[in-house]
């Protein structure tokens, strides 16, 4: 720096307006810097990913894919049918059982004829038996007349009960066919395929023309209607948030400025976990923090993995 008792009066005030200019530069730098960072120090209460409840649809019954009318993005209705799985097996599976139960069920007819003749012969046979016991006991017959007899009475009782029994082993094999008939309507059904809920489809794994397997994928379904933000915060926020309570989401709209719209806690993790790597919180240095979920309505806008944060009070 220059001894200013030998400058020129010129140079003097040359040296006081650079001096003041760079005071000014100073001064203004440190209201910037102030107000940056009062900007930065205005935080979310917490940050996380959008994310979607996903389902897997499989096909439930093995078989050719006749139609598969989906496409990914498409927003499907509950209930909606999408395609097709060959039900020629199933078919032929079924009119085999039905001719089955009509063989069996032939038998009833024999089993009912002889029920009548055993009846009939019991019947007989009962007459018989009370006149053989009244000459009994008047000295006109033997006991051993009176024994025959009892004994006939008895085969023919132990008759009508077997062939019962057969009748009821026949009736219960046509049951049993029944079901198996109830069975392969049932999968019939389901080569029917329709879409279990309301949603977008994500992605498409089978084309018309594949064989479908049991539990092999079809296509991935999720509901954007409604969407949850899933957040951490540390444990000394659990006191400032319950489930139920209503927040301010937010999600970036362009590089400098966030849309805001309100969203529901719909879930608290009632156990801590290590901070994720990918999320940020209110306090670096947090390591234990808990996983909350909050429902939105979106509005299309919002995708699936998208970040976001909230606050726990609107501004």
């Amino acid at each position: 720096m220059p001894n200013i008792n030998t400058l020129h009066p010129l140079e003097i005030f040359k040296f006081e307006n650079l001096m003041h200019m760079q005071r000014t530069i100073l001064l203004l730098s440190a209201v910037f810097l102030l107000f940056s960072c009062s900007r930065n120090d205005q935080k979310s209460d917490a940050y996380g990913n959008f994310e979607a409840t996903e389902i897997i649809v499989s096909a439930q019954v093995p078989g050719e894919l006749m139609s598969f009318n989906i496409e990914e993005g498409v927003l499907l209705e509950k209930e909606a049918v999408i395609g097709l799985i060959d039900t020629t097996d199933l078919s032929l599976n079924k009119k085999l059982l039905l001719q089955q139960k009509q063989t069996i069920g032939a038998q009833l007819q024999n089993i009912r004829s002889e029920i009548d003749v055993q009846q009939q012969q019991l019947k007989n046979n009962l007459v018989n038996q009370k006149r053989i016991l009244n000459l009994f006991k008047e000295g006109a017959a033997t006991q051993k007349q009176l024994d025959d007899i009892n004994g006939l009475v008895d085969i023919n009782k132990k008759q009508i009960a077997a062939t019962h029994t057969r009748k009821e082993a026949i009736l219960n094999q046509m049951k049993g066919i029944d079901v198996q008939v109830e069975q392969v309507n049932r999968k019939i059904e389901k080569c029917l395929l329709t879409n279990p809920e309301k949603g977008t489809v994500l992605v498409k794994y089978s084309e018309a023309g594949e064989l479908a397997g049991i539990g092999k994928p079809l296509y991935k379904l999720a509901d954007l209607e409604r969407m949850k933000l899933k957040a951490y915060i540390s444990g000394d926020q659990l006191a400032h948030i319950s489930i139920g309570q209503e927040v301010e989401v937010m999600y970036d709209d362009n590089q400098k400025e966030n849309k805001k719209i309100n969203g529901v806690v719909e879930w608290i993790s009632p156990t801590a976990e290590f901070t994720p790597k990918t999320i940020q919180t209110k306090e670096e240095r947090v390591n234990l923090v808990y996983a909350v979920k909050v429902g939105v309505h979106n509005n299309r806008e919002i995708k699936i993995g998208m970040p976001g944060e909230f606050n726990f009070t609107k501004n």
